[in-house]
């Protein structure tokens, strides 16, 4: 389990600024994620003068999405997005395709118009670099991120590259990730799921000013427990988010039942 000795071990020195909250259900943590996103989206506007976002799909990312979507007072024009990640050779019109899930989950629904889609369709080495260079332009303020089954961040499956200073990666993805999809219902069979994709590295969400990440369900919980009571490192990828500066994380009732009273007392919010 992670402790403060090991958080010293890590370079931490028992300080940490991550923050675990954990609501009744999906719908509960979808807008409680959706009002604090909401509220960081208006204070970079208010700040810079536009907000520039990187956007998590997925059936965890659901009700966060619909209810950050119906959140009024956002200036979507002054938002640019970004896409985490998508699969290699999988067409936007498949039911599984990220691009079509951000156009009709997001993009659609706000009227947002400076979006940035990963084609994975076209050369993958060329869209990475080009996505690379448009997403490295500016700091990027607020990334919206999920944990995988595996404990894998964006598509970084374990053993994950921490150290890459690439924006983008091409992966190849694990059993446990292309099982994970069929079990979400995007496939019928593992056969049809790619085997590799365009990621955002580890390092590059790290650099986001602020991350929320949502993570619902019960199938959820192994990898949330590895995310926090596991040593920080490339085989529990996600773990890499209690070193962020400021990040969130919400749990519901299923996907935080694994995690010990004294780490769900030790990420609490502070009064």
């Amino acid at each position: 389990m992670w402790t403060t000795e090991s958080c010293e071990a890590d370079g931490f020195n028992g300080e940490h600024t991550v923050i675990v909250k954990v609501l009744e259900d999906k719908r509960a943590l979808g807008w409680a994620a959706a009002e604090q996103a909401a509220a960081a989206l208006r204070r970079a506007i208010n700040e810079r003068g536009r907000a520039r976002i990187v956007v998590a799909t997925g059936a965890s990312q659901m009700e966060f999405l619909d209810a950050l979507t119906r959140t009024r007072d956002i200036d979507w024009q002054r938002v640019e997005m970004f896409h985490l990640d998508e699969y290699i050779g999988l067409p936007m019109t498949h039911p599984a395709s990220f691009r079509k899930y951000l156009l009709e989950n997001f993009i659609q629904k706000t009227g947002i118009a400076n979006y940035h889609l990963l084609d994975g369709e076209g050369d993958a080495r060329e869209v990475a670099q080009r996505m690379g260079e448009s997403l490295n332009a500016a700091p990027i303020d607020i990334a919206f991120v999920g944990i995988g089954e595996n404990g894998h961040l964006a598509f970084n499956d374990p053993p994950a590259d921490l150290e890459t200073e690439e924006a983008y990666l091409i992966v190849e993805l694990d059993e446990a990730c292309r099982r994970q999809q069929v079990g979400e219902g995007w496939f019928a069979d593992i056969s049809e799921v790619p085997r590799k994709a365009i990621s955002m590295s580890v390092r590059q969400i790290m650099k986001a000013r602020e991350i929320i990440v949502i993570v619902p369900d019960a199938r959820k919980a192994n990898a949330v427990k590895l995310c926090f009571e596991r040593e920080v490192g490339p085989m529990a990828p996600a773990s890499i988010l209690r070193t962020h500066a400021r990040a969130t994380v919400y749990l519901d009732g299923d996907s935080a039942a694994l995690l010990s009273a004294e780490t769900l007392g030790a990420f609490a919010a502070k009064a």
